[in-house]
């Protein structure tokens, strides 16, 4: 069959045509503008019928902007129908001819493949993508120790979000995770990172010299925790 109009297959494969190229097969006299202006009035719908595209042509002026569209089989059809003329019908019996093939079975079940083996590499590659997250995600779920804050900013850069222990501590307590009112408890964790198992509170008794004892505190995020700001940020660095 010889190819009156190029056919094209969008994104749903489904067979689309190009407006001007349709406009000049069918050898119509009046500017395209006011042509398909017309052709619209018949009932057809932007975004749902046809696609409105702009593109650079170069003219004697210098480049400018061309519109184009973007118009499925059903539309075309109709629209060589309109025009009354033996182009119109000869168009017309082209596109008719393009339909049965496309729907034919050997054509459909190539798209179908084809359609299936895309989604398949898009999903191997997501698979790909994520694999360094879940693994460590996997091996902090797992893990029995809980480390210092200074620790997990390190994690934290390592896994796609530079931040430093300062700056981390800093968010943690903007945040609502540490207590940031000056005091005895400045930098402890909140009754709400304690609710949520982030933090732990190591305590270590110290004898002085003059033998007094004292009691150090310090915060240490438990594997839970790791996993919950690791989460937070990586989710920063792909939105």
């Amino acid at each position: 069959m010889n190819e009156i109009i190029k056919i094209n297959l969008n994104d749903n494969h489904e067979p689309v045509v190009s407006g001007r190229q349709l406009h000049e097969a069918l050898e119509v006299k009046t500017e395209y503008k006011k042509w398909f202006s017309r052709m619209t009035e018949y009932g057809f719908d932007e975004n749902e019928d046809f696609l409105r595209v702009t593109q650079k042509c170069r003219t004697p002026g210098g480049l400018q902007d061309m519109t184009d569209h973007v118009i499925k089989l059903d539309m075309a059809k109709e629209i060589a129908m309109i025009q009354r003329t033996d182009k119109g019908k000869q168009v017309r019996a082209y596109f008719i001819q393009i339909e049965k093939d496309y729907n034919s079975p050997e054509k459909i079940m190539a798209r179908a493949l084809l359609m299936a083996d895309k989604k398949v590499h898009k999903l191997e590659a997501q698979i790909e993508a994520d694999r360094p997250k879940v693994l460590f995600a996997d091996a902090v779920s797992a893990s029995h120790s809980s480390i210092l804050v200074g620790d997990l900013a390190k994690l934290i850069s390592q896994n796609g979000f530079k931040i430093g222990a300062n700056r981390l501590f800093a968010w943690l307590r903007e945040n609502g995770y540490l207590i940031k009112r000056k005091g005895s408890d400045w930098n402890m964790p909140t009754q709400k990172s304690m609710e949520l198992g982030l933090f732990e509170i190591k305590e270590t008794t110290i004898t002085h010299a003059d033998g007094h004892i004292s009691i150090s505190k310090t915060v240490k995020v438990t594997g839970k925790g790791q996993q919950y700001f690791i989460n937070k940020f990586i989710g920063e660095v792909s939105a």
